[in-house]
């Protein structure tokens, strides 16, 4: 490659960048849509299979998504919202207990002393805290209300996903076909190689690592909600989407519902058992059952780099990077593989060293 192609692909890849930071106020649907069509398509390709026409495949997957993700919506939320309600009333009597019980029992043992929860201040933040997000939100749809043309264009925005989602499913095969013909000759089959080893991983973590956190979140927030602790289905979405990072999840839902089971209960000993046996099954049936069938060793992250991967994600984009880290860490795994095998199969790694080697295996 002459050193006036490599400036050409460095000079497209900057232009493509800006593109798309000047685009970005309407990428959002084409976005989504993307995430949605990846993950159906292997349904689609599923039903092919079988078959059916891409067409009908492509329209029975797209229902799919659509009555799953209404679903969700309808069942989850109402109580979501109800047992976040009873959580913002019980945090007092909570931290009262703490100044009573808990600080004392923390100091006797570690032989420390704590300060205790000023309940005033906590008191005072956590109702300005409810007001301004309830007059936040006031203020929010007020602005929205006093422009149509911003209601208009983000209901269009909104409405754009289902939309690209159907039509992206349907041209997935011609997309993946024209962008392989794109690719320079001499380098297709190394490219493909790295691009199907990227697609193996993204469907390992995409696929497969969300199905096991929702998954496990339903596990635990049904168990819990079993054995009556009020605020199971809390405990289970955060416990489920916190198990991205392996044995974090379960460490901060056990722990959690075992507090709450002990509030909530009078300090019983059975409702907490019944609470260990909840996440002991979500242990077994993530281990024996989730792991290996849906993620198996495909994403090559080990714990500590999942963890460095999302905070890092976190510190350089807040939220979003937090959700894109983990992705984007197992695609640079994969370059970075392949990165290293060329490194080590270099002339530049084996400089002066071929010849000997070459004469001591003679």
């Amino acid at each position: 490659m002459s050193s006036r192609v490599r400036w050409l692909i460095v000079a497209g890849v900057v232009a493509l960048a800006g593109l798309i930071y000047a685009l970005q106020p309407i990428l959002m649907p084409f976005l989504v849509g993307a995430l949605f069509a990846y993950l159906g398509n292997p349904l689609v390709e599923r039903l092919m299979r079988f078959g059916v026409r891409r067409v009908t495949a492509v329209s029975v997957t797209f229902l799919t998504l659509c009555v799953a993700g209404s679903l969700a919506m309808i069942l989850l939320l109402p109580k979501l919202w109800t047992q976040l309600s009873y959580l913002q009333t019980r945090i007092p009597s909570v931290l009262r207990w703490m100044n009573r019980h808990g600080i004392p029992w923390l100091e006797d043992k570690l032989n420390i002393h704590i300060n205790r929860i000023d309940m005033e201040l906590i008191s005072t933040w956590m109702a300005k805290l409810w007001q301004s997000s309830d007059s936040s939100t006031t203020d929010m749809i007020s602005q929205l209300a006093s422009s149509g043309l911003h209601v208009a264009a983000f209901i269009g925005l909104v409405a754009l996903i289902p939309v690209v989602t159907f039509y992206l499913l349907l041209d997935w095969e011609d997309i993946v076909e024209r962008a392989r013909k794109l690719l320079p000759r001499g380098y297709e089959p190394l490219l493909v190689t790295i691009v199907r080893e990227c697609d193996t991983v993204l469907a390992a973590f995409l696929r497969g690592q969300l199905l096991v956190m929702v998954a496990l979140g339903l596990i635990y927030g049904i168990g819990l909600q079993l054995i009556g602790v009020k605020l199971a289905m809390v405990i289970g979405l955060v416990a489920g989407l916190a198990s991205i990072i392996p044995y974090v999840g379960f460490g901060i839902g056990i722990v959690t519902a075992t507090i709450v089971a002990l509030f909530q209960f009078g300090y019983a000993i059975e409702p907490v058992l019944m609470v260990w046996l909840v996440f002991g099954i979500g242990q077994l049936v993530e281990s024996w059952v989730l792991q290996p069938w849906l993620v198996g060793d495909k994403i090559g992250l080990p714990p500590v780099g999942v963890i460095f991967a999302i905070m890092a994600g976190g510190q350089l984009f807040g939220f979003v990077g937090m959700l894109l880290a983990l992705p984007i860490a197992a695609i640079i795994v994969v370059v970075i593989r392949h990165a290293h095998a060329y490194y080590m199969d270099s002339d530049f790694y084996w400089q002066g060293t071929r010849g000997a080697d070459e004469s001591a295996r003679d």
